[in-house]
């Protein structure tokens, strides 16, 4: 079964980048185009490359032919970057997916919703194993081609350990956690445990396996549950995890997780911008 397709989820408002850039000590012109841009187009370093362009070199690194870009309405500056990365990198397709928002709403629906739109925009995904990945993770060449290896079960995603992402106990604490069988099989997503129970979901080693929504998907076997996700009521969004929950509960070991020790650079707020940069 095809299994080259990577669909880059870029579809958010970036707010929480947005409301750090208030109390922000960046330089005015950094400043200035991280409040008008998606944050994965902000340039970087000394090169002035954002974070969507490093993400694409490891995307082709990892030998994945095909890229579906999920973008809101106004991608403009979307459409200009991956007009011109494409002049310069001949051996990738890459298409753009509109995640339209709701008459009845003012914001995007979730992800969930996003990953269901491309879908129907792109149903020859329906007949394919594709990754699903956030636009604002820079996700290594190693953990994008193992993912995608040749695998018995319909769908997989990427473990990561906590012990090595470089994050503080308080930021991991408000990641996703994974409950894992003992055979590698996902039993559930928590997204931000409580403190009293967290520990319920530490491994045999002591450390806590975190999503970073890195996942790799059949589009037939998970679109149903795309279809019929409900809304979060806190976050008043249909999310992606949510609709993974609903199938491995009616689909046991349908899911394998990869684990993974390593740092992944997440741009979240105006410091992860600092911390990028350092990094790139």
């Amino acid at each position: 079964m095809r299994n080259e397709s990577l669909i880059i989820m870029a579809g958010g408002t970036s707010s929480r980048m947005k409301k750090s850039l208030a109390s922000s000590n960046l330089d005015s012109n950094t400043l200035t185009i991280a409040s008008n841009l998606h944050k994965t187009l902000i340039p970087l370093g000394n090169a002035q490359k954002p974070l969507l362009f490093y993400l694409l070199k490891n995307v082709i690194s990892a030998k994945i032919k095909r890229v579906y870009v999920i973008t809101s309405f106004e991608n403009a500056a979307f459409k200009s970057f991956i007009s011109n990365f494409l002049k310069e990198n001949k051996n990738i397709t890459i298409k753009i997916a509109i995640q339209y928002v709701p008459k009845n709403r003012k914001k995007p629906l979730g992800t969930a919703d996003a990953l269901k739109q491309c879908i129907d925009q792109y149903p020859e995904l329906l007949k394919e194993r594709f990754t699903v990945c956030n636009a604002d993770n820079l996700y290594s060449i190693n953990s994008l081609i193992d993912i995608k290896k040749d695998r018995e079960t319909p769908h997989s995603l990427i473990s990561y350990n906590s012990k090595g992402l470089l994050f503080s106990d308080e930021r991991i604490a408000n990641f996703a956690v994974l409950n894992i069988d003992n055979e590698g099989f996902l039993k559930e997503i928590v997204e931000k445990p409580k403190s009293n129970i967290i520990d319920t979901f530490k491994d045999a080693n002591g450390f806590l396996r975190v999503s970073m929504n890195i996942f790799n998907f059949y589009g037939n076997s998970i679109y149903p549950y795309l279809e019929k996700c409900e809304i979060n009521l806190l976050r008043n969004e249909k999310e992606l995890p949510q609709a993974v929950n609903k199938m491995v509960n009616e689909n046991l070991k349908c899911l394998i997780c990869y684990s993974k020790t390593e740092h992944l650079p997440d741009l979240t707020n105006e410091d992860d911008i600092k911390k990028i940069i350092r990094l790139i």
